[in-house]
């Protein structure tokens, strides 16, 4: 482990170091300071500096580091991300059971009602209309 003592930070905090001279990444939960390290990236300095801010756990996996790479984060690792101040991730994640039924069951009602009620008043209006059609035609 390099100089960090597990320390806390909230994003904010980390979001406060998003340049060439102050650079912190969020990944895995861990906060890395990987200032020094711009110069040397392979991807170049810009790619880490996008990723400053947020958490970068997926834009680092995407990219399909080496166990090396990985390894020489230990390096510049500076604490903790406090994970209830990073916003939850944007993908899919189901909902409790309760909550599907009632919102799906009232969705579908809606959508029958939007459904059915036009049906109703067409088959209402035909109906008026042949059966007072009927009676004048005999």
């Amino acid at each position: 482990m390099g100089g960090g003592d597990g320390k806390l930070f909230t994003l904010a905090e980390v979001s406060q170091h998003t340049s060439n001279k102050d650079c912190w990444i969020v990944i895995d939960g861990k906060v890395y300071d990987v200032t020094k390290f711009l110069d040397d990236h392979p991807g170049g300095d810009e790619v880490i500096l996008t990723s400053t801010g947020k958490d970068a756990t997926d834009d680092f996996e995407d990219v399909g580091h080496s166990s090396t790479a990985k390894a020489m984060l230990d390096e510049y690792y500076v604490g903790d991300i406090d994970s209830a101040t990073v916003p939850t991730k944007t993908k899919f994640v189901p909902p409790t059971p309760n909550q599907t039924q009632s919102n799906q069951s009232s969705d579908f009602f809606i959508k029958v009602l939007q459904f059915l009620v036009p049906l109703l008043i067409l088959g209402l209006a035909l109906g008026i209309r042949s059966y007072t059609k009927t009676p004048s035609s005999s």
